[in-house]
């Protein structure tokens, strides 16, 4: 703590705490109207300070998340560095006293490294959704849709969480440790100790452009949710074809200079479909 509190650059950031009695687990009150912690922006070396007052056996526990090495930290990522990923990759650090962080996903490849203390990562596959009893995606605890159930007994409540504890992987990391989580993969982290530090890389190498795959996910809702099922079906059936391509490009049996704006992304399509998109979502 203090070897990061030297980088401190005098910014405020949002800063978690809970009763100690909860032991640090973050998640929604009774019910999911509302939480179980409160948060407040306060000055970062602050929060660094009640962190380690909290572990020397304070009223509560503390945390911050996902904060910027190269705004809260300068200089950090310079003199620990990482050889792994990519150098445009920045780091981002997370500090805090004994928590769990409720199982939820990130739409990027996720490199954790642990710093100080230990964690523990239950890992979830993307098709465990329908098992993990997803929470609202417009009312969360920061930011992602979480889990319900995970980390808890689940119970008569929860059935088929039973299926979804079947594809459970448990991983403990140590300082020095490092786990590659694929994006989308479901995870509850578990801090262990009193004090805990952890720095994570998030980034997306395939992205073609600036348009998120949750944002499709979101218009599709609206557009076809709530149709009939049989017509679910069949354009489940189309975005199998078109997007999913489980059977190969959708065009194959034509010659590539045919593809039109089907051909690859990268020679200029992004922006035809993207301007066909935005024509037709203004109502030309």
């Amino acid at each position: 703590m203090a070897h990061l509190a030297q980088y401190d650059a005098g910014l405020t950031a949002e800063y978690f705490s809970a009763p100690a009695a909860l032991q640090g687990r973050y998640h929604y009150g009774e019910g999911i109207g509302g939480f179980n912690f409160s948060r407040e922006t306060i000055n970062v070396r602050e929060a660094l300070s009640r962190i380690c007052a909290n572990a020397l056996g304070g009223r509560e526990t503390g945390y911050m998340g996902s904060l910027p090495t190269e705004l809260c930290f300068p200089g950090f990522a310079t003199d620990n560095p990482s050889t792994i990923v990519e150098g445009h990759v920045r780091p981002r650090l997370w500090v805090g006293n004994r928590s769990t962080v409720a199982c939820h996903y990130d739409s990027y490849d996720n490199l954790a490294c642990v710093v100080a203390g230990r964690r523990r990562f239950t890992l979830y596959p993307p098709d465990a959704i329908g098992d993990l009893y997803i929470g609202p995606i417009d009312h969360t605890l920061s930011g992602q849709p979480v889990s319900m159930v995970a980390g808890m007994d689940g119970g008569d409540d929860y059935p088929r969480f039973a299926a979804a504890q079947a594809k459970a992987i448990i991983v403990d990391l140590g300082p020095g440790d490092a786990l590659y989580l694929p994006k989308l993969w479901w995870h509850q982290v578990e801090a262990l100790d009193p004090v805990n530090i952890l720095v994570n890389y998030w980034w997306d190498g395939f992205s073609a452009g600036p348009d998120s795959p949750y944002a499709a996910l979101l218009l599709a809702m609206i557009a076809i949710a709530e149709r009939p099922v049989p017509e679910r079906a069949a354009w489940r059936a189309y975005f199998d074809h078109y997007v999913f391509r489980a059977d190969g490009h959708p065009l194959a049996h034509l010659p590539e200079a045919k593809h039109g704006v089907l051909g690859p992304l990268a020679q200029g399509n992004y922006g035809r479909i993207r301007a066909l998109v935005m024509r037709m979502l203004r109502g030309g």
